[in-house]
């Protein structure tokens, strides 16, 4: 029997996914939110998921560790998709990705006049290409959490962040100043298991396509 390895991550992306899989017949017989196993099986015995962090989905997917994943946007852009075949926008996990400064900076005459911003973000290769495209130098910082403090400890003019309330920038004094693109997660393949599994995997592809078609 060919066994389907499906790489999820925890938190919203894992509960978005729910709905998908149980389209596709899949039930997972844990929750990862209180369960300490990394591989949970499911109700089909050739079906299970493994849960890693979001940044390396593309990653297990890609070395085939993974048939298929569930992704953001924005990690796809920051992998580059090497190895991987991206057939559908699951339409979940929604947000932005933004540009913030603390409030009171006046980012749109700082740009203007040419000034070189330092910015913090763990989306480098997304700010670069933003920034390049405007012809805005800046200096890029790389974190990987707390994004929001490096313009209050002065480490950062400021930050490029994925934004989905608003609440977080709000609570520490920061506004969103520029759009960058919209944010959604994907549904990515092996493109070798896609061949050598598609009588499998082509059904659950299918069924994710077809819940995304009815939910919207």
């Amino acid at each position: 029997m060919t066994t389907i390895t499906i790489a999820l991550s925890k938190g919203r992306i894992f509960d978005e996914t729910l709905p998908l899989l149980a389209a596709a017949g899949i039930v997972p017989a844990e929750n990862p939110e209180t369960s300490r196993k990394l591989i949970i099986e499911t109700n089909q015995p050739n079906v299970r998921v493994v849960i890693v962090r979001a940044t390396d989905v593309p990653t297990y997917v890609q070395y085939g560790a993974a048939d298929i994943g569930v992704a953001g946007k924005d990690v796809l852009i920051e992998h580059g998709g090497e190895g991987l075949y991206a057939p559908l926008d699951l339409k979940i996990a929604k947000c932005r990705m933004m540009v913030a400064v603390p409030e009171g900076f006046d980012y749109a005459s700082a740009v203007r006049q040419g000034a070189r911003l330092k910015v913090a973000s763990k989306y480098i290769k997304t700010a670069r290409e933003h920034f390049a495209s405007k012809g805005v130098h800046v200096d890029l910082i790389k974190l990987y959490g707390s994004m929001e403090l490096a313009p209050l400890a002065g480490l950062a003019d400021a930050i490029v962040d994925l934004v989905s309330t608003g609440g977080t920038l709000k609570a520490n004094k920061l506004v969103a100043c520029e759009h960058i693109m919209d944010i959604s997660s994907r549904l990515v393949v092996n493109q070798a298991s896609l061949k050598v599994k598609r009588e499998t995997l082509q059904p659950i592809i299918d069924a994710f396509a077809g819940a995304v078609e009815k939910s919207s």
